[in-house]
């Protein structure tokens, strides 16, 4: 990659947003891009990751499908400044806390589009069940020099924080309220293309 990046930073509505993804299908693995652009403060690197974009819950692995999104997500963000940073998976279980080759392949498959794909963050299904109130329940994973995907942590230097440290507090309420119910994907989408996959409304 050239920059060794040390610091991950995600907003809370980006944050919250593939959290409901999630929610909505339980019974099937998630998946979506994370958006966002790369800040070089000297030896302080930031990744920020600023949104989510929700892309499949049941063609995880068709990758035509996938392709045909990342033109889409490029073509509506490239003109702000931004690009893809990242992207997120869930397991279809939440008894299953591996990171599978499937997640792995597809982040390798980004990468050939976006060879500055940083990260990308597995939901601890686990952790979803009882919320913690300080760090996200997201796990960080970096590819090496080997471009091998390794879980990142304190010992790495690699640390993946939400911006607003009351991002779960917020979430849990969105929870109660059963907000996951209003996001939208790209499946959603191409089955209905009256719906808005950016879910550009879904705080308001």
């Amino acid at each position: 990659m050239g920059v060794e990046l040390n610091k991950y930073e995600i907003a809370q509505s980006a944050y919250i947003k593939l959290v409901l993804h999630a929610l909505k299908h339980k019974s099937t693995a998630v998946n979506g891009i994370l958006i966002g652009r790369l800040i070089n403060n000297n030896n302080n690197n930031l990744v920020e990751i600023s949104d989510a974009i929700p892309l499949s819950h049941s063609q995880i692995g068709l990758l035509p499908t996938l392709e045909i999104a990342l033109i889409h997500i490029e073509e509506q963000f490239v003109s702000q400044g931004l690009s893809v940073v990242g992207y997120y998976h869930a397991n279809d279980r939440f008894d299953d806390s591996e990171v599978g080759n499937v997640a792995k392949k597809i982040g390798d498959h980004i990468c050939r589009y976006f060879p500055r794909l940083h990260c990308f963050s597995w939901l601890d299904n686990k952790k979803l069940q009882s919320l913690p109130k300080g760090n996200p329940i997201l796990q960080l994973h970096t590819r090496d020099q080997s471009k091998n995907w390794k879980q990142a942590g304190l010992a790495a230097g690699s640390v993946l924080t939400v911006k607003e440290p009351s991002a779960n507090v917020v979430l849990l309420d969105y929870i109660l309220t059963e907000k996951w119910e209003s996001i939208v994907d790209f499946d959603d989408h191409l089955d209905d293309i009256s719906k808005d996959w950016l879910n550009l409304n879904l705080f308001k």
